[in-house]
């Protein structure tokens, strides 16, 4: 089976060079710098074991394959998948729960993946990956439910290629359960890892854990993975704090903070704190600030304001 990787960044290279290590065939879909990197030296892959250099197949656009891992962000999701045949699988190895709905709109076959798998690409041709031994815990499944022999394929190509993976029968819960892991990323892209983050990160997960209570939507954790240091790459942040990093002009929290939003909206619950996240998150990403351009107390200071105006 062939694996087309739409997204070869730090997931999308993670999981495309793990499987072209393990025998799989694979191309990574890439763009720019990071393609022309990724054309004529190859995929550095680096873990806190192994510094490898790979020479996966690469491609700027489509190719012939027999299913699609799409690993970019969640705001670019559409524009991703506009060129390829709609009769192709779809797997979204992406963070937020919007992605798969919107693949269905085009494609038959969708899958979801819940993804766990600390890692870094801020440099073309480079990914550094953090989880030790394996490189991080992935659940496949169906959208919206079930499980098939596409995704027991998938689950044990990846089991073979150094990730925890199986498929699972209700993937969308461990979806939202990520969703809920991710609310804070806003708040470490904005502030860096000032202190006092990690309240204002509980704070927007407990106000996330609410809507989905209200929404009856369930929620289940996923499998710590463990991670070590790679000598010479400083870890830096999640998905949110890269964007910022790059300077990429957008950022997923309008699929992360803003799906909370959204749910409090519609069930009647107000969301105060992810609302302020996904709004100065969007704003930081398109005024192209770096990381932790806000301080602990100006965010504090905006959720109090936004929570005052809500309780009126």
């Amino acid at each position: 089976m062939r694996y087309i990787i739409i997204g070869a960044g730090a997931i999308g290279g993670t999981i495309g060079g793990r499987l072209h290590q393990s025998g799989h065939d694979v191309v990574l879909i890439a763009r720019g710098a990071h393609y022309e990197a990724l054309r004529t030296t190859g995929l550095r892959l680096v873990t806190p074991d192994v510094d490898e250099t790979v020479k996966v197949p690469v491609s700027d656009g489509p190719v012939d394959g027999d299913v699609l891992i799409l690993a970019t962000k969640s705001q670019d999701t559409l524009a991703a998948l506009d060129p390829w045949p709609r009769d192709l699988p779809v797997v979204c190895a992406q963070n937020g729960v919007a992605n798969e709905r919107m693949a269905l709109r085009r494609f038959e076959h969708v899958y979801g993946m819940c993804v766990y798998l600390p890692a870094l690409h801020l440099e073309p041709g480079l990914v550094a990956a953090y989880g030790t031994p394996l490189s991080g815990a992935l659940y496949v499944g169906r959208y919206p439910q079930g499980v098939d022999d596409l995704s027991e394929t998938i689950a044990a190509d990846l089991s073979k290629s150094a990730f925890a993976a199986q498929a699972v029968a209700e993937v969308m819960p461990w979806k939202y359960g990520k969703l809920l892991s991710n609310l804070g990323n806003a708040v470490e892209a904005l502030c860096g890892r000032a202190p006092g983050i990690n309240e204002l990160s509980g704070q927007a997960r407990a106000e996330g854990a609410a809507v989905l209570a209200a929404a009856g939507l369930a929620h289940q954790g996923g499998e710590q993975v463990a991670t070590g240091d790679i000598e010479g790459i400083e870890r830096g942040g999640g998905s949110s704090w890269q964007s910022l990093a790059k300077g990429s002009g957008s950022i997923e929290a309008d699929y992360l903070n803003g799906e909370i939003t959204l749910l409090g909206r519609l069930h009647g619950v107000p969301t105060p704190v992810n609302e302020v996240l996904q709004r100065e998150g969007v704003r930081a990403a398109r005024e192209r600030r770096q990381p932790g351009s806000m301080t602990v107390r100006q965010l504090s200071s905006l959720i109090a304001e936004r929570s005052s105006a809500v309780s009126r």
